[in-house]
């Protein structure tokens, strides 16, 4: 019988983990350099604190792979993560009570999906920004998820903004009770746009202001200066989520990156307060954040304000481009020992050739891989090693491995300034 791979699961192949590992350490290393510092959480979470106030939608909690985690005679439900930002802040709750904190992380998470066909099990790259609640906080998450997407070397990369403040207080001004403008509000941010369409509050004056605001989409900050001069009389509790996202995208536009307002995108997260923002190439979604001021109150947590995003790993894999796959520093050398008696000095050629900072690989019976340039024969007579190129169909004769290295930094000298 053959055994098969679990549905909704995948492997990682070479060439994969090469584009994985590419995205992870240049998504690492843009963090550190603006100041974040990397976590990590477990992969198993009390169910609780996914089900506490204001954390997931309940289409996504339908889909959380939860089970009994038994000690004696009784035991707590917990879930496999679905997600990487409520972990995280339950973390700064739990080592870190107070402060600013700059976090980041690459975690998987499990999302169930009944057919089997798409992936259960997700890899994501995010960044916390806890304890500050200001317009420059968020441009400064949106500009560092942008630099990681530069840096990765995609084209086309668009930036969609929306505002949770001004969605909820929308759907306050609606004739829905609570029950039901916190339905509408998860329909909107799962993505569901025939529900805007139905809303109406049966005055017209109301109507000229919320449904443009509703269909608003733009790429100047000046689409969120006409609304909010329209509704400053009839809509004044409207003015500070204004305010707010006038503030994003003026340092935005300062800046000269571009965005494209559209309230109604989806999201996703309950918890969102503030900005919403996502991340497309070619269509397909890429990444997503925004701000969420009361995920870390609804914990016990304080009155924390905080904001993150996090780029969607599986998905930027099949992005990345061949030219980004840089072979590895240095040159591919294959070591070959004549005889049993020479595996010694085969060893210390090739530990000897990795502090040189090759890659040296022995030679255990397998043929050359396809395209390999470099054979290092070892010889019980002299020339004691003998270096075959297979590019030139040459072989040079040298007497100790320090001459092998000279000739592989010549080599690679001459190839540069070639090029």
């Amino acid at each position: 019988m053959k055994v098969q791979r679990c549905k909704g699961t995948r492997d990682l192949s070479p060439e994969e983990m090469t584009r994985f590992r590419l995205i992870e350490g240049t998504f690492r290393d843009c963090c550190l350099k603006w100041g974040y510092q990397e976590v990590r959480t477990p992969t198993i979470e009390y169910l609780h604190l996914f089900t506490s106030a204001g954390t997931l939608t309940p289409s996504m909690l339908g889909k959380v792979y939860s089970f009994l985690d038994w000690d004696g005679w009784s035991g707590e439900r917990v879930v496999l993560r679905p997600e990487g930002t409520i972990p995280v802040a339950r973390l700064y709750i739990d080592m870190m009570k107070r402060g600013l904190a700059k976090l980041c992380y690459v975690v998987n998470t499990f999302i169930f999906e009944e057919t089997g066909k798409k992936t259960r099990e997700r890899w994501q790259c995010g960044a916390e920004l806890i304890g500050v609640n200001t317009p420059s906080g968020d441009a400064e998450l949106i500009l560092l998820a942008l630099e990681v997407l530069k840096k990765l070397k995609l084209e086309g990369v668009e930036l969609r903004l929306s505002h949770a403040g001004l969605i909820k207080a929308l759907l306050g001004k609606l004739d829905l009770s609570p029950e039901e403008q916190a339905q509408m509000f998860d329909r909107i941010l799962d993505g569901d746009r025939r529900a805007l369409a139905k809303l109406k509050s049966g005055k017209a004056e109301l109507d000229a202001i919320i449904f443009p605001l509703l269909n608003l989409k733009g790429r100047s900050s000046g689409f969120l200066k006409n609304l909010k001069a329209l509704s400053a009389q009839a809509l004044p509790e409207f003015e500070p989520y204004f305010d707010n996202f006038i503030a994003i995208v003026d340092i935005l536009e300062a800046l000269g990156y571009d965005y494209q307002i559209d309230i109604a995108s989806g999201a996703g997260f309950e918890y969102y307060t503030g900005v919403i923002f996502q991340f497309f190439s070619g269509g397909e979604k890429i990444g997503g954040g925004g701000r969420y001021d009361d995920l870390i109150p609804s914990m016990g947590g304080g009155d924390i304000p905080a904001s993150g995003f996090a780029l969607y790993l599986d998905r930027l894999m099949n992005l990345i481009k061949p030219e980004m796959l840089a072979e590895p520093p240095g040159q591919m050398v294959l070591v070959k020992p004549a005889s049993a008696e020479l595996w010694k000095q085969a060893f210390s050629a090739c530990q000897r050739l990795r502090e040189a900072g090759h890659v040296a690989k022995l030679y255990l019976g397998e043929k050359a891989p396809a395209g390999s340039r470099w054979t290092l024969e070892i010889q019980d007579k002299e020339p004691s090693y003998l270096l075959r190129d297979g590019v030139k169909s040459s072989r040079t004769e040298a007497q100790s491995v320090e001459e092998v290295i000279t000739l592989l930094e010549e080599e690679s000298e001459r190839k540069g300034s070639l090029a």
